[in-house]
């Protein structure tokens, strides 16, 4: 079945943000390469909108698309000087999301997390905008918890991104969740983009000092990448990289926005998917081939991350033979 997915034009969108959706989910097809998602666009009053560039936007859809949706995104606009006072939004925007469905998945892109967060959709949940906002954020929404150091965060029903190019992460995030990492690859193929990029904002939030490129850890994660069927211990990063555990540490989280048993973890648990989606190898010998040692641990990482079983993410997204 085709998944709808609604984007929802607002008044200063960024053009660049608002074709994101539709580049990234028409690329997702399925093995007849029929397309996987149906991608929609509309505004209030389905008339034309303005974006923050020197043009408007047509938009043949009006509000009321919100209601066949499967997944609602609100397309990234320049939050407004009301906005960023009161954290207030128009009453015919609150009413359009009051039509969004109780079974539809709510995405924000970037600054759109202000929209959401405004309509109380983000209370209590952990979120991400753009780094650059967050301090105008936490001052007008106290009752969101906000991760300015993430590409995006997913809470289920609702996800998150950060700014510009994470709308594409983000985008094939979802497209992995629902049919599995080999359509998300081939979509950011198509795309070309990368699949998943290491880190967070924390790499593009700017540094008081310079970064030094010599000093980089990007060897050291090549070098962990093809080992990670084996017991890397931090030392052994470290020593590879020729620095002390702590400049390691610190340098590797300014690179990636994690720490390096975070990354280890999530590249074990990214090769993990894919050999449960490509090969019939049991899960305690897949669980040796990453390097998790164990079935048990195995099954922890991943309900951890998706929270499913292994058995179970087989079943739903393995390759037929």
């Amino acid at each position: 079945m085709v998944h709808r997915v609604v984007v929802l034009v607002l008044d200063d969108v960024i053009p660049f943000d608002l074709g994101i959706p539709s580049r990234v989910f028409r690329e997702a097809l399925d093995e007849a390469g029929e397309r996987l998602y149906e991608v929609v666009t509309c505004s209030i009053g389905g008339g034309p909108v303005r974006t923050n560039a020197d043009y408007s936007v047509l938009v043949d859809l009006d509000e009321q698309a919100l209601t066949t949706a499967g997944t609602v995104v609100v397309a990234t606009q320049e939050p407004t000087a009301a906005m960023l006072r009161e954290g207030a939004l128009p009453g015919k925007v609150l009413n359009a999301l009051r039509l969004i469905p109780d079974s539809a998945r709510i995405v924000s892109l970037c600054t759109s997390a202000f929209v959401l967060a405004a309509a109380g959709l983000l209370d209590g949940l952990t979120a991400t905008t753009h780094w650059h906002l967050a301090d105008d954020f936490r001052r007008l929404f106290p009752h969101v918890s906000l991760d300015e150091d993430v590409l995006f965060v997913d809470n289920g029903r609702i996800v998150t991104s950060a700014g510009a190019a994470a709308g594409v992460d983000l985008c094939l995030h979802l497209v992995r969740k629902d049919h599995g990492s080999r359509v998300a690859n081939a979509a950011a193929r198509r795309c070309v983009v990368a699949p998943w990029r290491e880190g967070g904002q924390a790499q593009f939030i700017e540094h008081p000092v310079p970064q030094h490129v010599d000093s980089s850890t990007a060897r050291t994660r090549e070098w962990a990448q093809n080992r990670l069927d084996e017991p890397l211990s931090l030392p052994d990063l470290a020593g590879h990289a020729a620095m002390s555990v702590r400049t390691f540490s610190r340098r590797f989280r300014e690179e990636t926005g994690m720490s390096p048993n975070q990354w280890l973890i999530q590249r074990r648990v990214d090769l993990a998917r894919h050999l449960l989606e490509v090969s019939d190898l049991p899960v305690d010998r897949i669980a040796n081939e990453v390097g998790f040692g164990s079935g048990t641990l195995l099954r922890k990482h991943l309900q951890a991350a998706l929270g499913v079983t292994p058995t179970s993410y087989r079943r739903t997204f393995q390759v037929p033979v």
